[in-house]
């Protein structure tokens, strides 16, 4: 299939269907439609677009305000396009031109080329549009970033214009791709060896001791995944199992641990321990269950189970450990699931906070006195955060002060008074997230 046509299609399933970006592209790459040397150009065509939707309809919108209707694969076609003629350099824009003709005359009728052919040509003589000109201050930033105004709005109250902007602007830019390595296997340098072995190139990275960073190759064409000496994982995720700093003994409970990542993290220092994890969903148990026999765990037990009942389950102070990485709008993961910005509103960042202290009220009570508990979340926003911790300690908890002493020397200049750590997606470079740490009052 010509990776252009695949993008439009996959394009075109995330946008009518609501499907998630990352799940309809693995979809597509499985069906082995896409050759292997167009696979880095196929995501980058589909990210990409997604990510700027916003700027690439504000170019657009004067030459199709006259278009009574277009047909479903015309949008979709026109903003990769524009795309590719404004943001990808190494494309001729006759090439992308012509593609995008060949396309419309193969899924349209011949008008209908011919008005893809004439608004490229159009926003291409027009070249890019003065952003710098758009009043106010919130409506600039959201077209020239291509974010919600709303969510743009939201950040400039809380993070000033330049920082915000600075976030948007990283938003916009591929993501580092991150391994976490699984120690009962293998070690940062002889995973790097394995990789170079097998055409790869990686490095320690600069903000996870478990991690490393992908520099030239593809990781998931190697084995080392399925042998279970390696995890996809941001940086960030990974400082959550350093933050709740399990003992090999513990009795451990993640309350909300599909897919997995942060549980396996955690299992992978577990000898006669145990890792109670839980999932609302039985089929992301499977993926739980999958994961432990990848790696090679034996010490996690996966259980479908809403974590607002884990009270009816389990003893009061049962748990020497317990993690709640909270469900939540993840706005610090946008850079690599751009999709977010478009489908998430304002009512959930109200809706989402009740959800997580429903959880929080069932599970703190599980942790034995003087026992750790990690509160976490892959957002932003204070109110998913800074609100939450408010109330864990408001219930019978005090801030761990033995936390930063457990996290990296990469990060621990960043942690203050409070045993929590801040990171928006301009502090280190990893997805946005938010790790505070507790202990339960002996008394």
């Amino acid at each position: 299939m010509n990776v252009r046509d695949a993008a439009v299609t996959t394009l075109m399933k995330i946008g009518q269907g609501g499907a998630f970006s990352t799940i309809t592209v693995h979809q597509m790459l499985e069906k082995r439609a896409i050759s292997a040397s167009d696979v880095g150009l196929f995501t980058e065509l589909v990210y990409g677009t997604l990510s700027r939707e916003l700027t690439l309809d504000y170019i657009l919108e004067p030459y199709l305000a006259k278009q009574k209707k277009l047909d479903p694969f015309m949008r979709p076609l026109l903003r990769m396009s524009v795309y590719q003629l404004f943001y990808l350099d190494r494309v001729p824009d006759h090439a992308v031109i012509h593609e995008a003709v060949e396309i419309a005359k193969k899924r349209g009728k011949v008008h209908v080329s011919k008005v893809v052919n004439g608004v490229l040509r159009n926003v291409l003589r027009a070249g890019m549009p003065h952003f710098a000109e758009i009043e106010p201050v919130a409506k600039r930033i959201s077209i020239e970033t291509s974010h919600p105004q709303w969510l743009v709005e939201r950040w400039l109250e809380l993070f000033g214009p330049e920082e915000t902007l600075q976030i948007c602007q990283l938003n916009n830019t591929p993501a580092p791709v991150t391994v976490r390595i699984n120690r009962t296997k293998t070690t940062r340098e002889e995973a790097i060896e394995l990789l170079l072995d097998q055409g790869v190139t990686a490095k320690p990275s600069t903000v996870a001791p478990d991690g490393l960073e992908i520099e030239r190759g593809s990781v998931q064409k190697t084995d080392l995944i399925n042998r279970g000496y390696l995890s996809l994982q941001d940086e960030s995720s990974m400082l959550v199992a350093r933050a709740l700093g399990a003992e090999a003994s513990d009795h451990v409970l993640d309350s909300c641990a599909a897919p997995g990542g942060k549980a396996m993290h955690i299992a992978e220092g577990l000898t006669t321990g145990t890792l109670q994890a839980l999932d609302l969903h039985p089929h992301k148990i499977k993926l739980i269950e999958q994961q432990a026999t990848r790696l090679g765990l034996t010490t996690v037990q996966a259980e479908a189970l809403d974590a607002r009942k884990a009270g009816e389950r389990f003893e009061v102070e049962s748990f020497d450990r317990i993690l709640v990485d909270a469900p939540c709008s993840g706005l610090g993961v946008i850079r690599r699931k751009p999709d977010i910005k478009w489908t998430k509103r304002p009512e959930q960042l109200e809706q989402l906070p009740k959800i997580q202290r429903d959880i929080l009220t069932a599970v703190l009570p599980l942790v034995k006195k003087g026992g750790t508990f990690v509160y976490s979340t892959c957002t932003i926003d204070p109110t998913e955060n800074e609100e939450q911790t408010a109330f864990i300690l408001d219930q019978g908890f005090d801030f761990d002060t033995s936390f930063a002493a457990r996290m990296p020397e990469s990060v621990r200049h960043l942690i203050g008074d409070r045993a929590e750590l801040k990171l928006l997606p301009t502090t280190v470079g990893t997805d946005g997230f938010y790790i505070a740490a507790f202990k339960k009052r002996e008394d």
